[in-house]
């Protein structure tokens, strides 16, 4: 499918330029055994024009553009006006070609989702395992997942503790511990521990199969603009035909009515739209961003609602500490990382991972490796370091160890509403102390949701996570409007009820896989391209290539412009196309002379749509955090006592 479009592309390039060079042996009266070399610009150019046209009116009786450019191209080559017949058509390819290169669409996001579905499922008979097809599975059957493994349908742990990786439906890169009677859902990853299930939701009725079913509906529910030519064909059309006939009937010159079909061809009025949006791509695709839809910018340019995701959007998506306190008299905070890093070194769940990786950024020291170590799946880790047992884990873990309640409950208490991971450290049988974790915000954020609204643009925050690190995020950025615990159907739906319900128009900034429905329903799209999924990447109609967030204030404020420009086009291509129609009933005007009159218009068209490669507005940054030093950066760690 990609290289049959970019053989189109070439095709379509090379067709014009052929075109472009008879036409101006054309203008030179050079010709090839004694045939006007515009012949070439129309069978090229033209007669593409002329069979859409007539498709349009046979098949539908869609009157569009190409109606009244195949009518001038037909009268103008019946009165022998070659040239004028080979440059309407030739401006006129020229404008579909752009106004097509912009709108090419990628579709592979849905069936890159259709990939993440499990073929195969383990399913337990008779204390026996066997291999089924997923498809197969009914509800009710036992089956057992393996560490590595996608869940293959919806259901209920029965046996054993694991972690899942469940960003596929809540976005949030931290696994989920669980252990009998939790439920899990297809799509997910088993990252620890083998497990048992039981199967409550199978087939078409699973999580995964129901996210493909959203990103398809939202796909499909997404309208497309009419450009404004074809918007108003029907009345330019009459109008156009009406004056020729008139004038042909009033004066008895039929040159004169030719020559008005010729003029209120809408070549300058074709071109004023695609010019301005190729000439703004062309402007934030210098800022790393790129628009894959052709009409992005013009929808963007209408929104007054933006929501975005928080993991990976406003935050990097990575826990980091942000606190290490030791309760031990004789073990300091910097002891306790250390032992800490110690015993997490060969851990591969993602906490571990952020405390050793945290540890050597901070550090300049090797991690010394433990002298024991072994994993819960669902809990965490135990490990001898320095001849005394660590237990670094989740609440569980350490009551599963016989520590008291009461220790860990004020820790939890402490912390409870600001949305922090906890990881709770045990030495030998003592609480030796805790980390803290947190994602982080990323620096630019703040300013840009500032930006944002000084567009007269309202932000509100769509998150999976719980309603304390939601809001605690929320806060950092000056987001009034949070919805936290959303699922891609919950994103889905609040979406809609702010296009349906409240008539706003919404753009929705994500990076997951569970943001894609989202991001297919929203008025405009916009992912993150570099820690985004492909899937939310392809189901977007923008990508922030470099993750640069800060360039949504520009995108949006050019969006605006553009549309402004393109205002400009239209109000200049219909006042040029009125004089010149007066000019053409008059007599003043022939078809080629007005055929240049419309190539000029056209020129000027695409000069003041070139102005918007060059258009930049900066925003103040926000330096508050700049006050006094730097900003505090991903890997600055406090340590405080208990």
């Amino acid at each position: 499918m990609k290289n049959i479009l970019k053989d189109e592309i070439k095709r379509d390039i090379l067709f014009l330029v052929i075109s472009g060079i008879a036409l101006i042996f054309s203008f030179t009266h050079v010709k090839l055994f004694n045939v006007d070399l515009a012949w070439i610009a129309i069978i090229l150019c033209g007669i593409p024009i002329i069979k859409e046209g007539i498709e349009g009116l046979v098949t539908e009786f869609d009157i569009k553009a190409d109606v009244l450019v195949s009518m001038a191209l037909i009268a103008s080559i019946i009165i022998g006006e070659i040239f004028a017949a080979g440059e309407v058509a030739f401006i006129m390819q020229i404008g579909a070609f752009l106004e097509e290169f912009t709108v090419r669409k990628s579709r592979k996001g849905i069936e890159k989702l259709v990939h993440l579905t499990p073929t195969l499922a383990r399913v337990i008979v008779n204390n026996e395992e066997k291999s089924i097809n997923a498809k197969d599975v009914n509800v009710g059957d036992l089956l057992r997942v393996n560490p590595g493994e996608i869940i293959p349908v919806d259901g209920v742990i029965t046996k054993g503790k694991t972690s899942i990786d469940n960003s596929v439906m809540s976005g949030e890169s931290i696994p989920l511990d669980l252990s009998e009677g939790d439920s899990v859902c297809s799509g997910a990853v088993n990252q620890f521990g083998s497990f048992e299930m039981k199967a409550t939701k199978v087939g078409e009725d699973s999580s995964i199969q129901r996210m493909i079913k959203l990103v398809q509906s939202a796909d499909a529910s997404k309208a497309k603009i009419v450009g404004v030519v074809d918007r108003w064909a029907t009345y330019i059309v009459v109008a156009a035909f009406s004056s020729a006939i008139l004038t042909w009937l009033i004066t008895g010159e039929i040159i004169r009515a030719v020559t008005i079909l010729v003029v209120f061809c809408p070549c300058a009025l074709v071109l004023a739209t695609p010019t301005a949006i190729v000439a703004a791509i062309g402007n934030v695709s210098k800022h790393g961003i790129l628009v894959k839809e052709g009409d992005a910018l013009e929808r963007l340019s209408k929104v007054s609602k933006i929501t975005f995701d928080k993991t990976g959007t406003l935050t990097y998506g990575k826990p980091r500490v942000e606190e290490i306190v030791s309760v031990m008299n004789d073990l300091s905070n910097e002891q306790l990382y250390e032992m800490v890093a110690s015993s997490e070194l060969y851990s591969e769940h993602p906490l571990g991972k952020a405390i050793v990786s945290s540890f050597k950024e901070n550090h300049n020291k090797e991690i010394k490796a433990p002298q024991e170590f072994k994993i819960i799946p669902g809990r965490g880790v135990i490990a001898k370091v320095n001849n005394k047992k660590v237990i670094a884990g989740n609440k569980h873990l350490l009551l599963d160890e016989k520590f008291k309640r009461d220790e860990i409950r004020f820790i939890r208490e402490k912390y409870k509403n600001q949305g922090k991971f906890i990881i709770y450290i045990g030495i030998n049988d003592k609480i030796g102390g805790y980390v803290i974790l947190s994602d982080t915000l990323r620096e630019e954020s703040k300013s840009m949701i500032k930006s944002i609204k000084s567009l007269g643009i309202s932000p509100v925050l769509l998150t999976g996570d719980n309603k304390y690190v939601a809001n605690n995020i929320a806060s950092q950025v000056n987001i009034e409007e949070v919805k936290s615990e959303c699922f891609p159907q919950d994103k889905l739906g609040l979406i809609d009820k702010y296009q349906e319900k409240e008539n706003k128009m919404v753009c929705m900034v994500g990076d997951g896989i569970n943001d894609a429905p989202a991001l297919k329903k929203a008025y405009v799209g916009i992912a993150m391209g570099g820690v985004g999924s492909d899937i939310a990447v392809d189901a977007a109609d923008i990508v922030l290539v470099r993750d640069d967030i800060d360039n949504l204030p520009h995108l949006l404020n050019l969006s605006k412009h553009m549309m402004k420009t393109i205002k400009i086009n239209l109000a200049f291509s219909m006042i040029l196309n009125f004089i010149a129609v007066i000019l053409a009933m008059t007599g003043f005007l022939g078809p080629v002379v007005g055929a240049l009159v419309h190539n000029a218009g056209s020129v000027l068209v695409i000069m003041n749509s070139a102005l918007l490669l060059k258009y930049n507005k900066t925003y103040e940054k926000d330096n508050e955090n700049l006050k006094n030093g730097s900003p505090r950066t991903n890997s600055e760690i406090s340590y405080s006592s208990f």
